[in-house]
């Protein structure tokens, strides 16, 4: 499997039987999966939409959008819950507009699930811990 270096953007050959083995990337030696949500600009989203063997899970925020401040916490917790099974990060509409458009996001936060570079799943609002985990149960 590719993973991406979250420190260093280099692609990675793990074998999905040693995920869980917490590996380390091979030029910078960062840890590849800690469970962290990823910040995106452009071209990290690119990098790991496309390039990452794992699913990619897009939150789309802005900093005055109050459903998007409540869901952080809950999209940071669900990640921490499930870092061999897919990458969570979080692409600000306000920085980004050119991606927000791209990807026609009419209201925040939308969540979207990205796989090989393909968009797969999308959800519009903000949900709970549970709501998240069941949702997300299609995806990854």
């Amino acid at each position: 499997m590719h993973l991406v270096c979250p420190a260093c953007l280099t692609v990675n050959r793990v074998a999905e039987e040693r995920l869980g083995e917490a590996p380390k990337c091979g030029k910078c030696g960062a840890r590849l999966l800690d469970g962290e949500v990823l910040a995106l600009d452009a071209a990290r989203f690119d990098k790991f939409s496309r390039d990452d063997g794992l699913p990619l899970v897009v939150d789309f925020w802005a900093a005055w959008c109050g459903p998007c401040r409540v869901m952080a916490p809950v999209f940071a917790r669900v990640a921490g819950e499930m870092p061999l099974r897919a990458r969570f990060a979080k692409l600000d509409t306000e920085a980004e507009p050119q991606l927000a458009q791209r990807f026609g996001i009419r209201s925040i936060p939308s969540l979207l699930v990205f796989r090989h570079g393909e968009e797969i799943g999308r959800s519009a609002g903000a949900m709970d811990v549970a709501g998240l985990r069941h949702w997300l149960a299609d995806y990854v």
